[in-house]
């Protein structure tokens, strides 16, 4: 019977990059989406971008743009970063949506009647010199219950454990390195801990890992508290029904997102209801897929909210570990911090894809990341094994049989071992265990080389008398890389498109596996992959060292260096001023009409407490010109002059000696 399906990766935050961490999860959702709809099933996949928060307040504030325009930017680049790893959402959204603050609304108040909300005052830590509460993420100190030095305000990256903000010794605001107090506010509180006997329950049901229900029953033994789900003003975010100060906390709408990017693509779709996955009696299946990271909101918090106001709890979530580069965290100083856009400009985004997939047990593990292991990987298995059956046998069948495979297989018995093991394959997709799929996979690959080197089908062409074994031999071999590619399908979209092209079939499903390919015309093959270069990685590393800024650890003030080639990217001419007004509102923003020789552009800059606007006109300046146009709160800015000073109070414009012209390149 055809399964009815929603599933979720968890929301990438608005204000940062997709990076090799992000992927993993992707990456993961995708392949188990698309091993789902390949057996069958009916499904739908959503995520979008947590958009709400001090951070992203901060963030716009500091940018001289509206939170929405930075919303929408990240949400665009997100959106691209994912195509080029060949995920396919079907839709991806935002939390600062109509939907999500309309479905926010409604099962607070649903909450709220069912006495589950309640008001209390609470002491937070608040930094003076910012005006504002602190949020956890926003303070650091040491943990409470082992001394850690340097962890945030809300859990503990040494031990484990969770706290309250106010709880961290010698607590200091990253905002201004000041030291917080304590005021009080009244705060907007679920009542979790009436839910705890029903966590329980549904946390030994199946409906997360053992792992993970072993630190869960911690937590519940430990006993529940009533979670905070409100944040004071100034905060970005959706305001709770009946205030005017008080907001939602971003983990009370986050999840609640997921709801609201299914209701986005219902309102495009007839065939799409909210109601369908989510009412309580629903049929369907919910399968959230998270990091370790934020169990406690997705399977304490969520269910428990989903519960109190009526709807279905999730089917399944789906837990994983984190990412390491060479046994450590990712850092940017070592090169190993490594963004996706970054990666697709030196790498093929199907060698993560398959890499993750070998490494993804189903477990919370962490994933590392071996630069060797990886390049090795790569080519051992999908060069070596995969590919390399398609190019042995296609050209042989292409020359001298017109591009058309035998009338009958020529070792049914290999070809039954293969099909055979369908159903093993398909329980370690289901259970998330692609390490083990991909070895069950990669030992039929085995089997096929082995059949093609010992019946030497490259000697038998030469024999008139052996031709037709040839060909036979040839055409299994086909045939065997086809049910490879099948199996495979999930983890490599891409490959498995151009195989399909390649061989001139129909899109593969799981029902195909026990259709050999018989008396068939295939295309001329072309390299389906290319080998894995460990240049091209180390031009990676050595990119992203160049680029980044050292760690604190490393060196807290000192750039690091970057080559001549870096340089010659930017493109640095001569501007003269034509005009310069004040921007009302703009506290730091001037806006200038620069002429640039052929053209005349503008620029907001922000050198308003340094310069009378009246003082710049014909003014010759310094101007990046190929510095990509920014939208800002108040217009486009269209490249950046270049200015040098200690403060805001220490500006000065860099000026070309006398005898410049607009236009002119500065070398």
């Amino acid at each position: 019977m055809q399964r009815k399906i929603l599933i979720t990766s968890a929301l990438p935050y608005v204000s940062g990059s997709i990076h090799l961490g992000t992927l993993l999860e992707h990456i993961q959702t995708d392949t188990w989406v698309r091993f789902q709809r390949l057996i069958g099933n009916h499904c739908i996949y959503v995520c979008g971008d947590d958009a709400h928060g001090t951070a992203t307040m901060l963030l716009a504030e500091r940018e001289g743009i509206e939170p929405e325009i930075l919303i929408e930017s990240f949400r665009q680049e997100h959106v691209r970063d994912f195509e080029a790893f060949h995920i396919e959402h079907d839709n991806y959204h935002t939390t600062h949506s109509d939907e999500n603050r309309d479905l926010s609304n409604l099962i607070f108040r649903k909450l709220l009647e069912n006495g589950l909300i309640f008001t209390q005052g609470i002491e937070q830590l608040y930094d003076i010199e910012r005006d504002l509460f602190l949020a956890d993420r926003f303070v650091t100190g040491s943990c409470p219950r082992c001394n850690a030095t340097d962890q945030y305000g809300d859990n503990c990256d040494s031990c484990g454990a969770t706290y309250d903000a106010t709880e961290l010794l010698d607590p200091m605001s990253t905002l201004s390195d000041s030291t917080p107090e304590l005021r009080e506010s009244e705060h907007y509180f679920f009542d979790l801990p009436k839910f705890s006997r029903m966590l329980d329950e549904w946390t030994s049901s199946g409906s997360v890992q053992q792992e993970v229900r072993n630190k869960l029953k911690e937590w519940l033994e430990a006993g529940l508290k009533p979670w905070d789900i409100s944040r004071d003003a100034p905060y970005f975010g959706f305001l709770i029904p009946g205030t005017e100060t008080k907001y939602f906390y971003v983990w009370m709408d986050a999840p609640i997102g997921y709801m609201a990017s299914l209701q986005n693509l219902a309102n495009t779709r007839e065939d799409i209801n909210l109601e369908d996955y989510w009412k309580s009696d629903s049929t369907a299946e919910v399968h959230h897929f998270i990091g370790k990271d934020i169990v406690n909101f997705h399977a304490l918090f969520w269910p428990a909210v989903l519960e109190g106001a009526g709807y279905r709890k999730p089917t399944k979530i789906h837990t994983h570990g984190f990412v390491t580069v060479d046994g450590t965290k990712m850092s940017k100083s070592k090169g190993t911090f490594i963004s996706a856009s970054s990666y697709v400009q030196y790498l093929d985004p199907q060698y993560l894809r398959y890499y993750y997939a070998t490494k993804l047990s189903g477990t919370v593990d962490d994933i590392d990341i071996n630069f060797d292991d990886f390049v090795a990987r790569v080519n051992s298995d999908l060069i070596g094994k995969v590919v390399n059956i398609a190019s042995r046998c296609a050209g042989f069948i292409t020359k001298h049989f017109d591009s058309r495979l035998s009338a009958y297989l020529h070792d049914e018995e290999l070809q039954n071992e293969y099909t055979d093991k369908k159903d093993l394959i398909a329980n370690l997709y289901e259970a998330g265990d692609t390490s083990k799929a991909v070895r069950e996979i990669m030992g039929l690959a085995d089997l096929a080389n082995q059949y093609i080197a010992k019946h030497e089908p490259w000697k038998l062409i030469k024999e008139e008398g052996n031709k037709e074994a040839a060909h036979a031999i040839c055409s299994q071999g086909i045939n065997l890389f086809r049910l490879l590619i099948l199996y495979l399908k999930p983890i490599l979209p891409k490959l498995a498109e151009e195989a399909e092209a390649f061989m001139k079939i129909n899109p593969l499903y799981w029902a195909d596996l026990s259709e050999p390919l018989i008396d068939h015309e295939i295309s001329e093959y072309k390299p389906l992959l290319t080998r894995m270069e460990m240049d091209s990685v180390k031009k990676l590393v050595n990119e992203l060292k160049s680029a980044n800024v050292s760690s604190n650890e490393d060196n807290p003030i000192a750039l690091s260096e970057i080559s001549i080639d870096d340089f010659a990217k930017i493109e640095l001419k001569v501007g003269k001023i034509k005009n310069a007004e004040a921007i009302d509102g703009a506290e730091k923003l001037i806006r200038l009409s620069l002429d640039v020789g052929d053209h005349e552009r503008q620029i907001l800059a922000g050198i308003k407490s340094a310069y009378d606007p009246k003082n710049l006109v014909g003014r010759l300046c310094v101007v990046v010109t190929n510095l990509a146009p920014r939208k800002m709160r108040f217009g486009i800015s269209e490249g950046m002059v270049l200015a040098a000073g200690e403060g805001e109070d220490e500006i000065f414009l860099l000026s070309p000696d006398t005898g410049a012209k607009p236009g002119m390149i500065v070398r």
